[in-house]
């Protein structure tokens, strides 16, 4: 192979290794759709699901809320009170679990323990999970961020 060969195939190779990244560049970005699926309204409340899926999932884990993973659940003692809180363990960054029957949110990796307004239990973690403020129009649920 000559150098003029040489120079062309590098060439070559060099346009055909930046294609991938101008075709990822130039495609929709997930979260820009899922934002167009539930947009943020006027007054700062996103839809996360609907009252009828609360019912009957018992939770609703919306990892597309725009401020974040958001879990939303029934208060267990007030069936008309709605909690939204982020899963996020402060500890290390696992997503922790509802544990309806001891009423506490549990991290799975070390087990921390949150109430469910998101204030810690138990330790290792030292921070509250982060709250929403929630409200219910017709079947659906909004969530407020912030």
């Amino acid at each position: 192979m000559n150098r003029r060969e040489f120079i062309t195939w590098v060439g070559i190779g060099g346009i055909a290794s930046y294609l991938p990244v101008a075709i990822v560049a130039c495609s929709p970005k997930t979260d820009e759709s899922t934002s167009a699926a539930n947009p943020t309204r006027a007054d700062g409340f996103e839809s996360v699901g609907t009252v009828a899926q609360l019912d009957q999932e018992g939770e609703i884990l919306n990892e597309q809320f725009f401020a974040g993973s958001i879990l939303v659940l029934r208060d267990p003692e007030d069936s008309n009170r709605i909690i939204a809180v982020n899963p996020t363990c402060t500890h290390t960054g696992c997503t922790v679990k509802w544990q309806g029957e001891q009423t506490e949110f549990v991290c799975p990796c070390h087990d921390s323990k949150f109430a469910i307004d998101g204030e810690v239990i138990q330790g290792p973690a030292k921070d509250s999970l982060a709250g929403y403020e929630v409200k219910q129009e017709d079947d659906l649920i909004l969530v407020k961020a912030g």
